[in-house]
């Protein structure tokens, strides 16, 4: 909009002095020094080194111009190289010829320039620079004319031609003059922090020329002490005790209150204690002890909870191995943490790879220690012993374990004790796999502190859970409550929606308080190598700001640095750093890797402090927030998944068909190119069951895109920029539905998966599904036919023929009347009902209040149902339109 602001700066006769010196000593003039500061500060705060700034130049050259009167000055972009992070005086030179060389063309206009090299047009920003840089170093001459008095006015500016115009003018004190800005892109105490930096970069300049640009200050004294009181969060608290020992208090205080529900099983905390007593009692005698692993290989029951607690009895750590894993995985973990013991059940024995680790299953084998007192054991750890291991994406191909304390997984309940009331953790949904850390939230913080875990299959389960009107908190990702929303299936009793995994979007915020009846959406941030959330915010109601990460944890530290560990300024992007209580250990026998991303705390007086490296770009804003910027590799978060795209490829390029391959997220699938050994072309199915023989189905591609050849950059590495859009497509011809169930089934697909068309004999994962997608068939399932079916139905029945089936023998099953044909409906302004579609299904035995389903889309009615009205409106607008 041109709108703009204004702020003064002045720089004094001692330090121009200084500077002026500098300048003469590499053969340059004041402006050139100015130039080379003001490039370096927009360095230190965009990243950017291949910076473009403008300036106008008088274009006088000739001495046969001098008397004319009239306009001469043209504009010139000067571009400047500071890759390598350069010592001043080193930039000082590049500046120094790209300067001269810039003046020697001054005469070719700056709109001819525009004009040959047709840059990208966009009416919000200037073409070729958009920061203006000038400096007046012929300061006007008193005027003496008969008659008139002359003084010169300074007049504030409201307009700003570029983001940012820094205008000075060489003055007998000094240099004076202003920063003007682009008010729609900076607001004042922007701009005044932008000045301050200049400042000190300009004081660190002419003390140290030679100092290398990242190693210049840039923050002011009150600056520094702000970003360390923002990190004076104190401490979590978490005294002397171990994981387990806060749920044995709590069993102590409470014992018949409900501890866990899952299915029909409900245990009262002094019925979870005993059973994990007796276990625990069993396992020690198998030799469990700290720092022993316990490989627990089971599925979402009440044996899962009174497993995990009973190993952490027993002195051990737990180690989750989801039974939904290929087993060469499951196999590399157990190898990798040397278990000796696995606990499973009889009925996924089976599943599991051979070891020689001793498999007690904990239904057949129960009578072993069902006869055992129960009683509370002797303590065998303590907080500096693993409690869990938790396997990550790893970017070498190879999943990696994070190894978490008892310390710093008590810190985190502790934490809650401040953040959350009893009424709130009194019925947590438990529906995340123990192989993700948002589990440990979901298990022991109601556990330590007297609430009711409530287990799930998954997050959307949550519609059809009979314990749901006891749940009061939901733990979960923005991709699966914006499903739940979406299907209205979150209960009443809701009170608090915890969501982490994934950046939270303002409008899922405000669809969750549109509601009515979750009081607060909390925003949470951290990694598995800081025990599950090292930020925290409330997301407040109502438009606005992106929404933040918040602020650090009590106990816990958070840093935005850059390359040398300094801190960046607020508003600049860097590397977020994280420290304090709950960091893990380190990867479980990864010692360089360990070294690697656990670094020294250089802000620390604590012996032996150290941070983590998320890798994980942020800036903090004016109030200490902090806001989730993206990554700076290729890992990246696939609906709450955390995947390292180089462990994908690696699995990729050990089929013998692929020769190169490069694997990316879009939106929420991921998309793997491939390019196919001379002679092979392997097939998307035979890629996918290569893939699942060692990778988790989050892992997996959605979409396989064939190339010829990968795009390549100048200097020879892979460009991702240039990789095409995905075209899905199905790898069988097209073959249309032949019954309504099939019809509704594949318009239903085509909607979700967002094709113009689905086949019956299409597989829902070759065409781009994944299991949060696969969830929200189930639960459309649930409302256009009135069947109940598991989760797992789209693995076994994978194309929309053999689903059609399993939903008709469903429907005999339970005695429902066939499907009827589908009815069409026209589009008609003048219609009596509204349709967003062309194509309506109903069902004879509609309820009042019930949805009525229009495919793909849906039609909620409101209020009561007038069902018979209902036909009639539709027999009408099928005579009018037949």
């Amino acid at each position: 909009s041109f709108r703009g602001g204004e702020l003064p700066l002045t720089l004094s006769g001692d330090l121009v002095a200084a500077l002026e010196a500098l300048g003469r000593r590499g053969g340059a003039t004041l402006f050139m020094t100015l130039l080379a500061a003001w490039k370096t500060l927009l360095w230190r705060s965009t990243g950017e080194t291949d910076l473009r700034v403008g300036t106008p130049v008088a274009n006088r050259t000739r001495l046969e111009t001098e008397p004319l009167i009239g306009f001469f000055v043209n504009t010139l972009v000067l571009r400047t190289d500071l890759a390598g992070d350069p010592g001043f005086g080193e930039l000082l030179g590049r500046v120094r010829r790209g300067t001269l060389d810039a003046y020697g063309h001054q005469d070719l206009p700056f709109e001819r320039l525009v004009e040959e090299l047709q840059p990208e047009r966009d009416l919000s920003h200037t073409p070729l620079f958009q920061v203006m840089v000038a400096l007046q170093n012929d300061p006007m001459p008193d005027l003496d004319l008969p008659g008139l008095r002359v003084r010169r006015m300074d007049v504030e500016s409201s307009t700003a031609k570029f983001d940012l115009s820094l205008m000075l003018e060489r003055t007998a004190e000094g240099v004076a003059g202003s920063l003007v800005y682009a008010s729609d892109l900076f607001d004042a105490s922007t701009a005044g922090r932008i000045l301050s930096h200049f400042r000190v970069l300009l004081d660190g300049v002419a003390a140290s020329p030679e100092a290398s640009l990242s190693a210049l200050p840039l923050l002011t004294r009150e600056e520094r002490e702000q970003l360390l009181a923002w990190n004076e969060t104190g401490a979590a608290a978490g005294g002397d005790l171990c994981l387990h020992e806060l749920v044995e208090a709590q069993a102590e205080r409470t014992p018949q209150a409900p501890a866990l529900i899952a299915g029909a099983d409900r245990l009262t905390y002094e019925e979870l204690n005993r059973r994990a007593s007796r276990l625990a009692e069993h396992l020690r005698g198998l030799g469990v002890g700290p720092e022993v692993g316990v490989g627990v290989f089971l599925d979402r029951s009440a044996d899962l909870v009174v497993s995990l607690l009973a190993v952490l009895k027993a002195g051990g750590l737990y180690v989750p191995l989801d039974p939904a894993y290929p087993q060469e995985r499951v196999g590399f973990i157990l190898e990798d943490t040397a278990a000796p013991v696995i606990l499973s059940r009889e009925s996924l024995a089976g599943r599991l790879p051979a070891t020689g680790a001793r498999l007690v299953l904990v239904d057949r084998d129960a009578g072993a220690w069902s006869g055992g007192t129960g009683a509370r054991l002797r303590r065998a750890g303590g907080p500096d012993h693993l409690a869990y291991v938790i396997y990550t994406s790893g970017s070498t191909g190879r999943p990696k374990g994070v190894a978490i304390e008892h310390r710093s997984a008590v810190a985190l309940v502790r934490w809650s004790e401040e953040v959350y009331s009893p009424v709130e953790i009194s019925g947590v949904l438990a529906s995340t796999s123990i192989c993700f850390d948002l589990s440990v939230f979901e298990l022991f913080v109601p556990l330590g502190r007297g609430g009711a875990v409530i287990l799930a299959e998954n997050a959307l389960e949550l519609a059809t859970l009979a314990a749901r009107d006891s749940v009061t908190l939901i733990n979960t990702v923005p991709s699966a409550i914006a499903e739940l929303v979406r299907m209205g299936g979150v209960p009443t009793t809701v009170q608090t929606v915890n969501l982490a995994g994934e950046p939270l979007q303002r409008d899922l915020v405000e669809s969750i308080y549109g509601l009515g009846t979750v009081e607060r959406v909390c925003n949470l941030y951290g990694p598995s190598e800081d025990t599950t959330y090292s930020t925290f915010t409330l997301a407040e109601r109502g438009p606005g700001l992106p929404v933040t990460i918040g602020r650090p944890l009590a106990g816990k530290r958070s840093w935005v640095l850059d390359g040398q560990l300094s801190p960046v300024p607020v508003g600049v992007a860097g590397e977020l750093y994280l420290g304090g209580e709950g960091l893990a250990r380190g990867y479980l026998n990864r010692s360089e890797l360990t070294a690697e991303r656990w670094v020294p705390d250089p802000f620390s007086a604590e012996p032996g402090a150290r941070l983590y490296r998320t890798g994980d770009l942020a800036r903090r804003l004016p109030d200490g927030e902090l806001l989730f910027l993206g990554r700076i590799d290729h890992q990246v978060k696939v609906r709450g998944f955390r995947i390292e795209l180089g462990e994908v490829e690696a699995a990729l390029l050990r089929h013998g068909g692929v020769r190169e391959t490069v694997v990316t997220a879009r939106e929420d699938r991921l998309v793997a190119y491939v390019v196919a050994e001379p002679g092979r072309e392997p097939a998307v199915p035979e890629l996918r069951e290569h893939l699942l023989r060692s990778l988790p189905e989050p892992m997996v591609p959605s979409v396989f895109v064939r190339l010829a050849a990968l795009p390549l950059t100048p200097n020879g590495k892979v460009d991702r920029k240039a990789l095409p859009a995905p075209e899905i497509e199905a790898e069988r011809g097209f073959v249309a539905p032949r019954t309504p169930v099939e019809e509704l089934l594949a318009d239903l697909w085509a909607e979700l998966l967002g094709l113009p068309q689905v086949g019956v004999e299409d597989r829902f994962f070759e065409l781009g599904g994944h299991s949060l997608l696969a969830t929200r068939v189930v639960s459309r399932l649930r409302g256009i036919f009135g069947v109940e079916l598991p989760l797992r139905i789209l693995f076994e029945s994978p194309t929309v023929a053999a689903l059609a089936r399993r939903v008709e023998e469903a429907r005999r099953e339970e005695g429902a009347p066939a499907v009827p044909p589908i009815v069409p409906v026209a589009r008609d302004g003048e219609l009596p009902l509204s349709f967003s579609q062309e194509r309506l299904w109903f069902l004879d035995q509609l309820q009042p209040g019930t949805a009525v389903y229009n495919i793909p889309g849906a039609v909620r009615m409101t209020g009561a149902l007038d069902v018979a009205a209902l036909h009639r409106s539709l027999a009408e607008v099928v005579r009018r339109h037949e």
